[in-house]
């Protein structure tokens, strides 16, 4: 089941180092307990944006991949 994401952040087209340096930005933007959907094409993103949540100590909800894009879900946790 697809998380309901309280912002949704759109990286598509953007390549490596973009969606991880967005994000980042992003999530300290939220409030603890809020999700984040990071919308991204880029395979890197994939694994990029789990490690970036792992390295804050924020938590990875969902990957969903989709024929043309990658959805990752992050929790802000502190």
């Amino acid at each position: 089941m697809t998380p309901r994401a309280d912002k949704q952040l759109n990286c598509v087209r953007m390549f490596c180092p973009m969606p991880v340096i967005k994000t980042k930005v992003e999530l300290e933007k939220l409030q603890v307990g809020q999700i984040l959907e990071i919308i991204a094409d880029d395979p890197a993103a994939e694994l990029d944006l789990p490690s970036l949540a792992k390295s804050t100590g924020h938590e990875v909800v969902a990957v969903e991949k989709t024929d043309k894009d990658i959805h990752v879900f992050i929790k802000k946790i502190k």
